[in-house]
């Protein structure tokens, strides 16, 4: 099953966790997605995008300052890319009155998944996000991700 598509050694795993880390805390980055409204647009953006039948939504969470997605595609993954991120960033930038400027980060971290062990092993990694950063005690009540929808019984 293909989360994302580029094959990732053992070092740049490791940087990207390291990197997580420090986004976690908070310190750096801008953090607008902590405005609830702005959350609420990514998360529209991550639906909308499944119900186009670009990509099979499995996890998600959207901190103050990254969004983790577990995806598998269905589409170019260009194609998504842009389509969540170009929707996202035009409708957040409305939201705070602001046209034309750059919002959100242009790379992304990517990879293979390559079995269901690894699956649910990612799946975990990405809504143990917010415990994992103090936020909440329990994947489930973080209300930004699939955790959280799925303990309201909305489903994902």
């Amino acid at each position: 099953m293909k989360a994302l598509h580029r094959r990732t050694t053992v070092g740049a795993r490791r940087r990207f966790r390291e990197f997580d880390i420090e986004l976690d805390k908070g310190l750096f980055g801008s953090a607008w997605l902590k405005d609830s409204r702005i959350a609420a647009v990514v998360i529209r953006g991550l639906k909308d995008t499944e119900e186009k039948g670009s990509w099979r939504l499995h996890a998600w969470v959207v901190m103050s300052n990254h969004v983790h997605v577990l995806f598998e595609p269905r589409a170019p993954l260009r194609t998504i890319v842009q389509a969540v991120k170009g929707r996202t960033a035009r409708e957040a930038n409305l939201l705070f009155g602001r046209v034309g400027n750059h919002f959100g980060q242009s790379e992304s971290f990517d990879h293979w998944i390559r079995n269901v062990e690894e699956l649910e092993r990612v799946r975990s990694y990405i809504e143990r996000n917010p415990v994992v950063a103090g936020l909440v005690q329990r994947p489930e009540d973080w209300p930004w991700s699939s955790a959280g929808e799925r303990s309201r019984g909305a489903g994902v």
